[in-house]
């Protein structure tokens, strides 16, 4: 196969064409270009921009009850992308800001207390793997220290080790960087997918691409996407709004995260610390911050004192892909064997991007992949269906 050409005019040609250049989009690049084929990853905006390009970068485990396949998905997920992640440093030279840091959850009475000794037992049991064992371990107190304070957690304190952090920004940069040194790989900016049938896409500007397949990855927007290029019955997602900022706190970045019910605290390899974030169903201004951030920051202050003095570097709004079945979507589109859709990972995307990515071009090039049922495109459209009714 002829390489793509960067050139805009042309028609260009490639093995895979990519339309969305988030994270999930860089991945699917990078993991097609090690496999030799030839890629054009096309973005109607900024590569590595939009959700990908936020601040938050908690990658938090779910709870370790009640164990299913999107949990156990996203457990081998986190427990593959440090390797990978190290991968990718030590080939571009730049930092992400990952660190396994852990995770403090505050307990505010003896109900909450007793349920959290509850999943002591579910993390032995379910968070094992590559011959290691992450545990949840309940605290009856919260230790005095210039982090989590005692009055936030009267019932006691959770700590996981299998949380996670990193700078999604950077993350983005290095994936670009690895890319832009590839000779099989070609980005386009600015100018999204509008058509695609029988291997001709064509983008907004008119510009066309020939490509053997196609893979769907633009967060929010690849649900009307996907709706507009094939006759399915519904669009399977809808965007929701996140807000958040960031600190200059010149934190240690040992300290682990802290969640809250909704309220993040993520201190960052640089020092910052990046409190979040809403989820908003219905919003006019998706990108604009308001006073539902100023209540997360009163809260995290709240949590963390020594925070209520930091700065505020950045006041961030995005919109988060989430589908209607809740899961992430990973499959090939119905009767198409050469378009795949990979989105809908909401808050947990930026910790299993890699781990869609990899799924989802498996299902493309025929090779054997076991994924839950949730992640398919039938179960989302039949809980579209039941939500009609």
């Amino acid at each position: 196969m002829q390489r793509a050409r960067s050139a805009s005019g042309s028609d260009q040609r490639c093995d895979l064409l990519i339309a969305g250049g988030g994270v999930v989009g860089l991945w699917m690049a990078r993991l097609a270009s090690d496999q030799g084929l030839s890629v054009v990853l096309v973005d109607a905006g900024a590569i590595g921009a939009g959700a990908s390009g936020g601040i938050l970068g908690a990658l938090m485990p779910h709870a370790p009850e009640r164990w299913n396949g999107k949990k156990q998905f996203q457990f081998e997920a986190l427990l593959s992308l440090e390797p990978a992640i190290a991968c990718l440093e030590t080939e571009t030279g730049l930092s992400t800001g990952y660190g396994r840091i852990g995770r403090l959850m505050p307990l505010g009475d003896q109900r909450q207390l007793e349920r959290a000794r509850e999943r002591e037992d579910d993390a032995a049991r379910n968070w094992q793997g590559d011959g290691r064992n992450f545990h949840w371990t309940v605290h009856s107190s919260a230790t005095e220290n210039e982090w989590l304070v005692p009055d936030a957690a009267p019932a006691g304190v959770v700590f996981d080790d299998l949380s996670a952090r990193l700078d999604p920004r950077r993350l983005c940069a290095a994936l670009r960087t690895s890319l832009e040194a590839r000779p099989n790989v070609s980005m386009i900016e600015h100018d999204g997918l509008r058509h695609w049938q029988a291997s001709k896409a064509e983008l907004a500007s008119g510009a066309v691409v020939m490509a053997d397949r196609l893979a769907v990855t633009a967060g929010h927007e690849s649900f009307p996407l996907l709706s507009a290029l094939f006759p399915l019955p519904a669009e399977l997602g809808m965007p929701v709004k996140g807000q958040a900022a960031l600190l200059d706190a010149r934190c240690d970045p040992g300290q682990p995260l802290i969640f809250d019910d909704g309220v993040y605290i993520v201190p960052h390899a640089d020092g910052s610390v990046a409190i979040g974030s809403t989820s908003e169903n219905s919003f006019d201004a998706p990108f604009s911050t308001d006073a539902q951030l100023d209540g997360l920051l009163d809260r995290a202050h709240a949590l963390c004192p020594r925070l209520a003095d930091a700065p505020v570097i950045e006041r961030w709004a995005g919109l988060r892909p989430r589908a209607i079945g809740r899961d992430p979507l990973v499959d090939l589109v119905p009767g198409d064997t050469k378009t795949v859709i990979a989105t809908g990972g909401f808050k947990i995307t930026l910790g299993i991007a890699h781990a869609m990515a990899k799924a989802a071009l498996d299902r493309l090039l025929g090779r054997p992949v076991e994924l839950p049922e949730s992640f398919s495109i039938d179960y989302h459209l039949a809980k579209t269906a039941r939500i009609k009714r």
